[in-house]
Parts: C-alpha cells; structure tokens; sequence
C-alpha cells in the first residue's frame, strides 16, 4: 500500500529516509509530480522504471537542492552557469556532460555520457532534496507515457500500490514540465519546451536552435537524450482531436477561451484566454475529461485551437504528443504500450 505523506516536518524528514533507503517517493514541484529515487543506485532507478512500465532507454532528471549540488555531477560551461544563475531554481533542466566523479548511475542516463539536472523552485521539494543530501532522479510520477500529474490523488490514481510513499504538496503552480536543454554539443538546442520560454532563455544566452517537431517513430527505438521526447507521451485513454472547430457529440471537449456550444462534457483550460492559467491546468483538464468522458460513454476529446507562442508552444507540444500514435515500445507487450 502506498503511503501518503503531509508538507510538514516529520513527514519531510520520513520521506527523506525512505529515499536514502531505496524506496519510490513522489513528491510535487513547481512542475509536475516527480516519482522520486536515489539516482546514485541503478537497483533503485530500476524500480523507478518498473513502476512506471518506462522504456529504459530514456533517461531520467536528477534533482538537486542547490545549484551548486547540480553542477557538482556535470561539467559545466559559461553559458550553463549563466543560466542556472538566471534559472534557477525553477522549472529550467540542462542536459550537460557528466563529471567523471560523478554518482548518478548509468541507468538514469541511459549509458549516455549527458546527464539532465534541474534545482526545482517548490520549497517543501527543496528541503526534502536537502535532507536527502543525494541526488534524487524524479520522472513524472504516472505510468508511462500517460498524463502527468500536478496532484497528490492523480499520482495515486495511476500509482497505488506500486510505490512506497507520496508526498502531498497541493496542487503544482506550474503544471507544465520543465524546459529541457542540450548544451553537450557546439551549440544549445531546446529538446523539450517548457514554463521557460525561448524567448526568456535567449534573453540570456542569445539565440539557439529550437527542436520544431514530435520525434519520428524510428527515434523511439533509439536512444533518446532527454524525457519526455517519445512521440506518443502525455497520452489520456480517449483519443485528442486538435485544432477543432467543433465539438460531436461523443467528444468531451477541452476549451480554451469560449468552448463551443453544447459539448456534452466541458474543462474550460482558461476563460479568459491565458496561458500560464492554460498550462497550470493542462493535465488536471486531460484527466478529468479522461475518467468522466470514460465514464460517460464518450469516445474522444476535441482540442480547441489556441496560439504556439510564449508558453502556447509548450502546451501545444505537450498536445501533439498526447495525440499522437500510441507506439509500442521494446519490452513492452500491447498492453503496456498504452501505459
């Protein structure tokens, strides 16, 4: 049975010991809910993949308290010390080559010779890392591929019973995962958008190259340099119609500004048409309008058309891959390959 834990003290100090112990604990950030492990054990990275049902070629994030915690495990560059000043913490993870002292296991970077590090900006999750005094590899806590969660009872709804413990921290800010960006090459490039926008990013970097579209199909059978890049990802049950301009009768519908008349099931993501309150409501939208349309009988989600700038193109990016082709991943039987 899993645990749930309280933001106070004692429970943030309980928490703490059951990960240096081993153990699965999700916890909220300003983002997203992590599944939280000790990324210096590949015993435990690989609980964290088997609770998830995740393909283990796809890396993980380390969390870190500090910035200076972060940087410890990688080498850094200018520009990457730039940005964690600026970042920092925040909702902002930079993939970065690893230091040959570092402790993060193999497995949470997929073999590679990169690791992804982040500083979240909650302070109850900062605290826990601090307490922890390890580096704590944290996906999104809900089984694979499936929509991420910004609340404690959405981790449990998708993870009862197959991890050890959540921490409840409320409901995330930000609700939108962290940017992600590649800075082990010449030059930076954005693998995955996020609450930090590219033009917040170039303000303090300058220009850089921009990933435009969902990996192919043939990219998910390869290793992958950063989460969150496997084309079908952030999937509800039902079908994502987008860009519609109407809403049939089988459809739930999730709106933006003015939803169209008569939708038979409704999850406004801003009345008033604005994005940051479009991507803190983003995935509590896609699983309420999952497990009631569900149960309702209906057959699909039509997706109402809003703008891909500023933080629009990480929601619409977000989107497309929940809308995209359900793939099969290796390792994975049919049945896994929707979770």
């Amino acid at each position: 049975m899993t645990r749930l834990l309280q933001a106070r003290r004692s429970d943030i100090t309980e928490a703490a010991q059951m990960l240096r112990d081993g153990r699965l604990v999700a916890f909220g950030t300003e983002t997203v809910y992590g599944l939280g492990g000790i990324a210096t054990s590949a015993e435990t990275v690989a609980r964290i993949f088997a609770a998830k049902n995740r393909p283990v070629f796809n890396p993980l994030i380390s969390h870190f308290p500090t910035i200076e915690a972060a940087l410890h495990e990688v080498i850094a560059s200018p520009i990457s010390q730039r940005l964690a000043e600026a970042f920092w913490p925040g909702p902002l993870t930079l993939i970065l080559p690893r230091h040959a002292d570092s402790r993060i296991c193999d497995l949470a970077c997929a073999g590679l010779a990169s690791v992804a590090v982040r500083v979240p900006a909650h302070p109850v999750a900062r605290a826990l890392l601090q307490e922890v005094g390890l580096p704590v590899a944290a996906p999104s806590a809900n089984p694979s591929g499936r929509v991420s969660p910004t609340s404690a009872a959405h981790v449990l709804a998708g993870l009862e019973g197959r991890i050890d413990a959540v921490l409840d921290m409320g409901d995330c800010p930000v609700g939108l995962e962290s940017t992600v960006l590649d800075l082990t090459g010449a030059h930076p490039v954005i693998l995955r958008p996020g609450a930090i926008t590219n033009d917040a990013l170039e303000r303090v970097i300058g220009p850089f190259a921009r990933r435009e579209a969902v990996p192919s199909p043939e990219e998910n059978d390869a290793v992958l340099r950063s989460p969150g890049l496997m084309s079908s990802h952030y999937a509800p049950s039902l079908p994502l119609r987008l860009n519609a301009q109407d809403c049939h009768e089988n459809e739930a519908l999730l709106a933006f500004g003015t939803p169209f008349p008569d939708a038979p099931l409704i999850w406004n993501l801003s009345a008033s048409g604005d994005m940051v309150e479009a991507a803190a409501r983003l995935y509590a939208g896609l699983h309420f309008l999952d497990k009631t349309g569900c149960a309702q009988g209906l057959e699909g989600i039509a997706v109402m058309k809003m703008s891909e700038h500023g933080l629009g193109q990480a929601i619409m990016d977000r989107l497309k891959r929940a809308a995209a082709p359900r793939t099969r991943h290796p390792g994975h039987d049919a049945s896994e390959s929707l979770t």
